[in-house]
């Protein structure tokens, strides 16, 4: 699996990942020049109007808007849905804002563990698709915005649901030489061309290896929650890709 994204932020690049499915990930930015440069007209607006064309909702007044986007392949419905975006206006507009388009579209937010301060928003939602969460900070004069949407069917279907109260790692190797993954005390290994295989992980922050025999470990951190689906991935030229955030 790979990430794919276009405009000035990074060259294009793809992923292939085997677990019985086939998974794509793209992330894509919003195609208008908008999505670089603030609109000038509506920052003078106290409003914030919905934009009709927004795969998650998102007002037309921003300074930056992007979507990223998992895929299966052969599935038009993606696996996670996640937008960001820096919208010039306060805080409490902005709340405001998706707290009314999210209650429209039968999103019930969820009361636990959730934060509102001055300078900084978490809360979570159960949607019709699945779990899904907002976060908004204060960006100087301005408010990010990150909005993550998941589906539950699908990331069934892909076998990459995690088990309650846990995380679900996936482990690809698409290299021609066989692959190590070292991870919560435990050596994984992967031939060359086999399928992915998932390994179950309890909440928490993990230091792991990723690499090849014969070359230096690829050494990071990886932190899961529960209910996330996670992928790691050795490359055909033995290179360890960073970790792709799957569910």
């Amino acid at each position: 699996m790979r990430t794919v994204r276009s405009g000035v932020q990074a060259p294009a690049r793809w992923r292939a990942f085997a677990c019985g499915l086939v998974l794509l990930a793209t992330c894509m930015l919003a195609a208008s020049a908008g999505a670089w440069m603030p609109h000038l007209s509506p920052l003078f607006s106290a409003d914030l109007t919905p934009d009709p064309d927004a795969k998650l909702p998102a007002p037309t007044r921003h300074s930056f808007r992007g979507i990223h986007t998992t895929l299966m392949r052969g599935v038009e419905a993606p696996l996670r849905v996640k937008l960001e975006a820096t919208v010039p206006a306060g805080l409490g507009d902005v709340l405001a804002f998706y707290r009314a388009e999210l209650g429209k579209l039968g999103w019930q937010e969820q009361h636990d563990n959730a934060v509102v301060s001055a300078d900084h928003v978490r809360l979570t939602f159960a949607s019709p698709l699945g779990p899904a969460m907002l976060e908004l900070g204060r960006k100087e004069s301005s408010t990010s915005v990150q909005l993550v949407q998941k589906n539950s069917d699908i990331a069934a279907r892909a076998n990459v649901m995690p088990e309650p109260g846990q995380a679900k790692l996936v482990f690809s190797n698409i290299g021609e030489t066989e692959a190590v993954l070292g991870i919560n005390e435990r050596i994984t290994k992967r031939a060359a061309g086999a399928n992915a295989v998932s390994l179950d992980l309890l909440p928490g922050r993990y230091s792991y290896e990723l690499g090849v025999p014969g070359r230096p470990a690829h050494t990071n951190i990886l932190t899961v929650a529960a209910g996330d689906a996670w992928e790691l991935t050795v490359g055909r030229d033995g290179e360890a890709w960073s970790p792709l955030q799957l569910y």
